[in-house]
């Protein structure tokens, strides 16, 4: 029981970096000409939209470490202005901004210079208090098209906060802007988790005494009860097909994991006798999956095979918590200690191997990884600054940033949207 004591008890209450050749193959860098976002007015405040809306997509570009980007204002594609454009890059984004009453359209265009040719033309509309998620789907789309794979930009990251005095929970852009609070329990709502297809949150709150499990469901737009049942109900994520809830229950007994079917509530003990469990998180592929339990003594990371119904034990730390699967499957990230007196800090680990790397060092404790949609960035905990602050780094370690000035008081266990 210690360790699930310990794990509630602490949502209750110059960079040494290592970076680690290797995690992530190296990608090409396309440069990308942007041009001036145009509208059909000289109205400033018009004006204003287009020049934000670029940037935030400028933003986004540079953000995904994909594209360089070059800033032009000439808007002519004769031949020989596009002899010169492809020596400063292959791709040009050029986009017509229009404001009729509260509705924004955009009308993007991305060019292909090399191929003379359009690789999309598409029309964005929404009204004006969406004018970020519009543009953050532009940035999108400009990576797919490009790269071929999904972009971030239109993700979101979900944590506790105790800002208002009690612990809510909060939902904001991946990028640090739009900060919500989504609960307003005046209680402890802890430990919240994305459903595969984004569109719940499942989280724990001690709302009416017992830490019961909640669902804020976007689109229903309500917040109810999943699971009231006595004793710890701890969200760990959905299955990737979302029918199935992986959780820690305790049910009068030491806490271990069981699985709930989202529809008919069916429970199912999933892992017993097997020690003190907590902090599940399902494989991408849903054949798997991570988990802490203290059967070796301390708290250690295990990953149990629901086909094979074997288990193997990946650390040998003297505490880990929090695992947390990256959608590609080919990593862990979890939180702990080396040694009984260091620092806590994040670390990576191939489950095919067990090779384990270091992502944090000497800067306070840093805890509640979890990984961006596309794998390839972290998000966390970190106390380097004398509070508990969200924190994005890369996956190999590099570049942690703070998420957001914005968020106030001491935040907890952020998980990023899939």
């Amino acid at each position: 029981m210690l360790l699930l004591l310990t794990y509630i008890s602490s949502l209750i209450f110059s960079q040494n970096t290592e970076i680690f050749i290797g995690i992530e193959k190296k990608i090409s860098v396309e440069n990308i000409i942007i041009r001036d976002f145009k509208t059909k007015t000289s109205d400033t405040f018009i004006n204003d939209i287009a020049n934000n809306i670029k940037e935030i997509v400028r933003a986004d570009l540079l953000f995904s470490r994909y594209f360089k980007v070059i800033e032009i204002e000439e808007d002519i594609k004769t031949d020989e202005n596009l002899k010169y454009l492809s020596r400063l890059g292959n791709y040009i984004l050029s986009a017509e901004i229009d404001l009729s009453t509260s509705t924004i359209t955009i009308i993007a265009t991305l060019f292909k210079i090399s191929e003379k040719r359009n690789l999309f033309k598409k029309i964005y509309s929404s009204d004006l208090n969406a004018l970020r998620k519009i543009a953050h789907t532009l940035s999108d789309d400009i990576v797919e098209s490009i790269k071929n794979v999904k972009g971030i930009a239109t993700s979101r990251i979900t944590f506790s906060n105790d800002s208002t005095g009690y612990k809510e929970i909060y939902m904001i852009d991946y990028d640090g802007e739009n900060l919500k609070q989504l609960t307003n329990h005046r209680s402890i709502s802890i430990v919240p988790k994305w459903s595969a297809d984004g569109t719940k949150i499942f989280y724990t709150s001690y709302r009416y005494g017992n830490p019961d499990l909640f669902i804020i469901d976007f689109r229903e737009g309500k917040i109810k009860i999943f699971s009231k049942i006595q004793g710890l109900n701890i969200a760990g994520g959905t299955s990737p097909d979302n029918n199935k809830l992986i959780l820690t229950m305790s049910r009068g007994k030491d806490p271990s994991i069981y699985t709930i079917e989202i529809h008919s509530k069916e429970i199912q003990n999933l892992i017993s006798n097997f020690g003190v469990c907590s902090s599940p998180t399902f494989s991408p592929d849903g054949k798997e999956v991570a988990f802490i339990s203290d059967r070796a003594g301390n708290p250690q990371l295990y990953i149990y095979n629901l086909e094979t119904k074997r288990y193997r034990k990946l650390t040998n730390f003297h505490w880990v918590d929090s695992p947390n699967w990256s959608n590609s499957g080919k990593w862990i990230v979890f939180s702990g200690r080396e040694t009984k007196h260091e620092k806590l800090n994040i670390f990576i680990t191939d489950p095919t191997t067990s090779v384990i790397m270091r992502l944090t060092r000497n800067e306070g404790d840093n805890e509640d990884p979890s990984f961006s949609p596309d794998s390839r960035f972290i998000t966390f905990i970190s106390t380097r600054n004398g509070k508990r602050e969200i924190y994005v780094m890369d996956i190999d370690g590099s570049a942690p940033h703070l998420l957001s000035s914005k968020i106030k008081g001491n935040s907890y266990t952020p998980m990023w949207s899939r």
